[in-house]
């Protein structure tokens, strides 16, 4: 079997699926590619990096917790991240009865270079928004969103940057491409796969 690695930039509001029923738009809108699927999730109301593949095994790894594949995010937070809430973020809060994973949490100099979203951000004068880095090793429904609400910081805006070495920069929203020899070589081995060799 001939496998697809494809590299998607989801945009804003549309679903992380090829069919619904509602008639929202979904990836079938953005990737005319027939039999590949995302390896895990990425909330309709969420942006970034999926990747879409018909590789089975590879899809098991990405998304069985077990495996515990890192996954980044850029977080626009509505407030102050003050250290004690960066802390729990760090060694983890309790969101619906779990304790998530630890997770590398950081709090970015200055805003990312991201297109605009449309619609755009609500805009409140008298509260500051800040932008956060952080590094899942699973990937909980609304895991993000929930981990930032418990330490009282909202999440306005998010957007997946990376799943494990494969990166968004080079994308704009809707653009997608086939996934390089080289990242799916290092792809491959992140997943304890022995790639072949490139010729």
């Amino acid at each position: 079997m001939n496998h697809r690695y494809i590299l998607l930039y989801k945009p804003y509001r549309v679903l992380c699926q090829f069919q619904d029923q509602e008639g929202r738009s979904t990836l079938k809108d953005y990737v005319p590619v027939p039999n590949v699927y995302p390896a895990g999730r990425l909330d309709y109301d969420s942006e970034g990096l999926v990747l879409l593949t018909n590789d089975g095994w590879l899809q098991h790894r990405l998304t069985d917790p077990r495996y515990g594949h890192p996954r980044t995010y850029w977080v626009q937070v509505e407030g102050e991240p003050n250290p004690a809430a960066l802390t729990q973020l760090a060694e983890g809060v309790v969101i619906q009865g779990y304790r998530t994973r630890p997770a590398v949490v950081q709090v970015l100099a200055q805003e990312p270079s991201l297109p605009p979203r449309e619609p755009p951000i609500r805009y409140r004068r008298s509260i500051p928004t800040h932008w956060l880095s952080l590094t899942l090793r699973e990937g909980r429904n609304r895991q993000v969103r929930r981990m930032t609400a418990a330490v009282g910081l909202p999440t306005l805006r998010l957007v997946r940057v990376a799943i494990a070495n494969l990166q968004l920069s080079g994308l704009a929203p809707g653009e997608w491409r086939e996934v390089l020899p080289q990242e799916r070589q290092a792809l491959w081995q992140a997943c304890g796969r022995r790639p072949p060799r490139l010729a």
